[in-house]
């Protein structure tokens, strides 16, 4: 039985959907704990989008396939971040059916078209062919998959140094990066402000990288666990804001319920945390 292609499901598709009808920044959370069933909780929260975590969760190939069948029947887009900017990987986990990608410390823009290389079939890139044996073409069962693949898949690079910030149009520009995510977090500490995601010359970083995006007339999104930043960022034309994670929401609302209960020990801290991851 055929299956058809689903580009609605791309996140490049979701936003411009979402800007034409005027319904704001997309909200999202990330899901780093490596378990289907807090991703299909976490699916069901009414958030418009998921990042499913491979750079910095115990998440594999087998973990994030199984992510991917709990959170399917949802209305959620999942999205898929790589450890690295690496044809194999790329190809790994779109064969196993991600369709939005989030590529990290991508820093110019030759790292943004080898990303866009590893996404797109030969003659326009390099991804190796192996539909028979892939989710993503459901096993052959998609009628002209290979020739209309890129209808299924979405590109965003992620900006999270200061040489990227200062390549960001130049990253804005290459064919085939569908939008840019900034993470304050690593463009901190490579500003010399390591744990400093407010720090005044982060914050310029990030509303200067918002700003070449609208230029370009691709949409940038941020992280920010503060709710006045993610606000502000938003305000300054975000289209799409992760404002929180599965671990830290269990982390930080454990504390505040054990708290209601128990005494705190000698050793507590202050309550004292970074604003982001």
């Amino acid at each position: 039985m055929p299956f058809r292609l689903e580009p609605e499901r791309t996140f490049r598709h979701a936003l411009a959907a979402a800007a034409e009808a005027g319904s704001g920044a997309q909200i999202g959370l990330w899901v780093c704990s490596g378990s289907p069933l807090v991703a299909e909780i976490m699916a069901g929260s009414g958030a418009q989008w998921l990042l499913i975590d491979t750079e910095h969760s115990p998440n594999s190939l087998e973990s994030v396939l199984a992510q991917l069948h709990a959170v399917h029947g949802y209305d959620v887009l999942p999205m898929v971040r790589l450890p690295w900017n690496d044809v194999v990987l790329i190809k790994q986990y779109l064969d196993l059916g991600a369709q939005n990608l989030l590529i990290p410390m991508v820093n110019d823009a030759e790292q943004a078209r080898a990303a866009v290389a590893a996404v797109r079939y030969p003659p326009h890139g390099v991804r190796g062919v192996g539909s028979a044996l892939a989710r993503a073409a459901r096993w052959n069962r998609i009628p002209d998959y290979l020739a209309r693949a890129d209808e299924t898949i979405s590109l965003t690079v992620q900006i999270e140094t200061g040489e990227a910030v200062a390549n960001v149009e130049e990253i804005l520009a290459v064919d085939g990066v569908d939008g840019i995510f900034i993470g304050p977090s690593d463009l901190a500490a490579s500003m010399g402000v390591l744990g400093q995601q407010e720090h005044p010359e982060v914050r310029a970083a990030v509303e200067h990288c918002l700003d070449a995006a609208r230029v370009a007339g691709k949409p940038a999104g941020v992280n920010a666990f503060v709710e006045a930043t993610a606000r502000h960022y938003i305000e300054r034309g975000a289209r799409f804001v992760l404002v929180g994670a599965d671990v830290a929401i269990l982390a930080r609302s454990s504390e505040e319920l054990a708290s209601r209960f128990a005494a705190a020990s000698d050793t507590a801290d202050d309550g004292a945390r970074p604003a982001s991851y």
